[in-house]
């Protein structure tokens, strides 16, 4: 297996199943309806459903980096806005969080390992991601992936009380 294959066995395991910290980001959604997804237990904290949205927005500043697009931000911002917290609404998210990984992953599997430690982003800032290699890149939305179905799981937590 070459590095590319071991990184995109670990997106997959981040964000489908079988992640070695615990539930990943699909497990821990699973059982969430729109009604959980937009509550909001504890004060000043993101919903589950807007850290959805965040994810999602990472995910294709990811994409559009390894496809050589100088992207700081999202284009629809870090934390994009729900604005209808119906079912629908709520599966489009979901749907919408699988297209963005499946893209991301897509664009992965394109790339040679050479390419692993090409700088992405010229602009070196923490905030961003910015200024690092392909290769912290991936291996830091893995973490962003996991780190956020921490989150969530501790949301769904408070919100059973």
């Amino acid at each position: 297996m070459n590095e590319i294959e071991k990184i995109i066995d670990q997106l997959q395991r981040s964000f489908k199943k079988d992640s070695w910290s615990g539930p990943s980001l699909q497990e821990v959604l699973a059982d969430v309806a729109a009604d959980l997804a937009a509550a909001r237990p504890i004060e000043n904290a993101h919903t589950i459903w807007e850290i959805v949205l965040h994810v999602a927005a990472w995910k294709g500043v990811v994409r559009q980096r390894i496809e050589g697009k100088p992207v700081r931000i999202p284009e629809e911002g870090d934390w994009p806005p729900v604005t209808d917290i119906s079912k629908s609404p709520w599966r489009k998210t979901l749907a919408f969080l699988e297209q963005r990984h499946d893209e991301l992953v897509k664009v992965v599997r394109s790339l040679s390992d050479n390419r692993l430690e090409d700088i992405l982003i010229t602009e070196h800032s923490r905030e961003t991601g910015g200024g690092v290699s392909c290769y912290i890149t991936l291996h830091g939305i893995i973490q962003h992936d996991l780190y956020h179905a921490g989150q969530i799981a501790l949301l769904k937590k408070a919100l059973m009380k």
